[in-house]
């Protein structure tokens, strides 16, 4: 039995959207968040909405949020954000994969910590593509793997153990390239390492857009 299969499904439902709200809630990360959603407008749609922590973000001119998110805990945890939240936020669908939105019909597009861990990435790109107007703008921020080879590596060996614990998020996983090989026109690209062990936090800010 892999390591990615020795967990239970209520491990998976019930403890890692806590451990993702608590890593991925740190108040160090509101001024990427904030650099992720800004120049965003419109009615956007955000994958890997998770427990809202984008919510405090979004700038004025963002008319609508139609967040998608698999888990219903994630869901749950997110309902005082929410609930508070000046832009209105609609949960619009469980899976990138499968969008349950009409073609062309989203000005914008936000992810953060969310590349790393959806099964069917290129699909989801794909579907994000699909909903997107021509010339529509997509901002992610993610971590990924590090241009240095002794971290790498680092990121290569930890790996399975990441994916077991973190129900499949990835270290080694390059955002920038699977945001081009989807077809986005890549505008800007911002890569560091943050504070913490180099292995979890090579960090990019990318703005990308849905070429006409």
């Amino acid at each position: 039995m892999g390591i990615a299969t020795r967990f239970s499904d209520g491990y998976r439902r019930h403890v890692v959207p806590r451990i993702v709200d608590v890593a991925c809630g740190a108040k160090a990360m509101k001024p990427d968040r904030d650099r992720a959603a800004a120049g965003l407008s419109g009615e956007i749609v955000e994958l890997g909405f998770g427990s809202g922590h984008n919510v405090g973000s979004y700038p004025p001119e963002v008319t609508l949020v139609r967040a998608v998110e698999p888990s219903e805990l994630g869901r749950k945890l997110s309902a005082d954000r929410v609930a508070a939240s000046a832009v209105p936020v609609v949960f619009s669908g469980l899976r990138g994969e499968a969008l349950d939105l009409p073609d062309r019909s989203c000005d914008g597009a936000l992810c953060t910590f969310t590349l790393c861990t959806i099964p069917g990435v290129e699909q989801a790109l794909a579907e994000l593509r699909r909903v997107l107007r021509p010339g529509a703008p997509f901002h992610f921020l993610e971590h990924g793997v590090s241009p240095d080879d002794g971290v790498e590596r680092w990121q290569h060996r930890l790996d399975p153990i990441q994916q077991a614990l973190c129900d499949g998020c990835h270290l080694t996983r390059d955002p920038v390239a699977l945001v081009a090989d989807a077809g986005f026109v890549i505008e800007s690209v911002d890569s560091a390492y943050a504070q913490g062990p180099k292995p979890w936090v090579y960090m990019t800010l990318g703005r990308a857009r849905n070429p006409a």
